[in-house]
């Protein structure tokens, strides 16, 4: 007996399967090289089914984006044990481990954030919550300083052109690529401290 074009799936078994299929097919091509068919195709299933779970190729590319956004969030979130430059290099190794392992996931997402706002949008909002993560850390304070606020967002914006640059290239090891971003970081806030004396942050005990 013939197989069936694809195998009956609970709901949410199926929505994965295909979450899974697009975001390996959007870590290998561009954006607009992929149909909505092509997807179907390589999850076997019907153009009509894959409709049915995703209205549109744009709201796959959302829904694999915020997965992996999640994913890296709860990665990041650091603990409460130890100083916060401590907490900094634990939530960078568990960060830059990640990349390493999705590297052309990583590369293609920041790639099509200049070409598609729904990306852009997804990963300003992750480098949002990184950065409050960060000042709250630092400062005990939901609103800091302007000085200090533009000072990490700054850091956050050389950070991702650092790793995207060690992701084409892989000519520098992770251990070290940490820890020169560390290092910025450092600098980053003693420039807003010039700036702003007024600015009070907590590095260690």
């Amino acid at each position: 007996m013939a197989e069936p074009a694809y195998k009956r799936l609970p709901v949410d078994e199926r929505r994965r399967l295909l979450l899974e299929v697009g975001a390996a097919l959007f870590a290998e091509h561009a954006f607009e090289e992929i149909s909505m068919s092509r997807i179907a195709r390589a999850a076997g299933v019907s153009k009509p089914l894959l409709y049915h779970y995703f209205p549109s190729k744009i709201g796959l590319f959302k829904a694999a984006v915020a997965e992996k956004a999640e994913e890296l969030q709860s990665l990041i979130e650091p603990s409460d044990d130890g100083e916060p430059l401590q907490q900094l290099l634990r939530s960078l190794d568990a960060y830059l481990a990640w990349i390493e392992a999705n590297a052309r996931t990583w590369s293609k997402l920041m790639q099509s954030a200049t070409s598609i706002p729904e990306a852009r949008e997804l990963i300003e909002g992750f480098r949002d919550r990184t950065m409050n993560i960060a000042l709250r850390r630092l400062t005990g304070r939901r609103e800091p300083r302007p000085a200090l606020r533009v000072a990490v967002k700054g850091w956050l914006g050389y950070m991702d052109a650092a790793i995207l640059d060690w992701t084409e290239t892989m000519d520098l090891e992770r251990e070290k690529l940490r820890d020169l971003l560390v290092a910025a970081f450092v600098t980053s806030l003693s420039a807003a401290q010039q700036v702003d004396p007024k600015v009070q942050l907590t590095l260690q005990a």
